[in-house]
């Protein structure tokens, strides 16, 4: 980890600071276009359920940031031993016409997911004036070492190729596309819980909320 660039658990204070900046990944990315078409609406749909999320996985999974809050890695744990149900009305009440793409997402997303305990990488995101340093790097080793101390697996699903391509440099396996009716492709992969070298770059977006 670059000793230059510290990062912490994210605390209940800072949930809004991070919604509001993984909210800047979905401005542009194709599967947050496909669920809500109209930008302005994206954005409100998102800032709802992102704040939601982060605060289920700052009490029961992990978040990781940076100190000035320019990055953010969220994990969520499976099974979520003793964490509350974060029940799908829950989230939807956020999402108005758009549920049903929503469903649609999970349900392809849900197909794909093993039900055996593994950690799932929800959000990675690095501000765009923060990149090129090694950030998304530092934050992936930060939670690896802590996994493969419990040789946990490591599941995710993507939604771009760059972002595909920047954790298959990190020792995550890539799968076969998930396909949306009518939409963008999603990129499953697997990190099997050994250490691995990796060049250090920093992804725009990897990882795809699958809540």
């Amino acid at each position: 980890m670059n000793p230059t660039i510290a990062v912490r658990p994210a605390l209940p204070g800072d949930v809004a600071a991070i919604a509001a900046l993984l909210a800047e990944a979905i401005t542009d990315d194709p599967v947050a276009t496909w669920l809500v078409p109209d930008p302005s609406e994206r954005q409100a749909v998102f800032h709802g359920r992102l704040a939601m999320e982060v605060d289920h996985a700052v009490e029961w999974g992990h978040v990781d940031v940076t100190l000035d809050l320019t990055a953010a890695a969220v994990w969520r744990h499976h099974p979520a031993s003793n964490a509350a149900l974060l029940a799908e009305r829950h989230m939807n009440t956020f999402t108005g016409h758009a549920l049903p793409r929503f469903r649609q997402l999970h349900h392809v997303i849900d197909r794909y997911r093993s039900d055996a305990p593994h950690h799932w990488l929800s959000w990675l995101y690095v501000t765009p004036h923060s990149r090129g340093q090694g950030i998304g790097s530092d934050l992936l080793a930060h939670h690896h070492r802590r996994i493969d101390q419990l040789t946990n697996p490591v599941d995710t699903v993507v939604t771009t190729e760059a972002a595909r391509d920047f954790l298959r440099s990190h020792g995550y396996r890539p799968g076969l596309p998930l396909h949306l009716p009518n939409g963008p492709r999603l990129w499953p992969l697997t990190h099997n819980g050994h250490p691995s070298s990796a060049r250090r770059t920093t992804p725009h977006t990897a990882g795809q909320s699958d809540t």
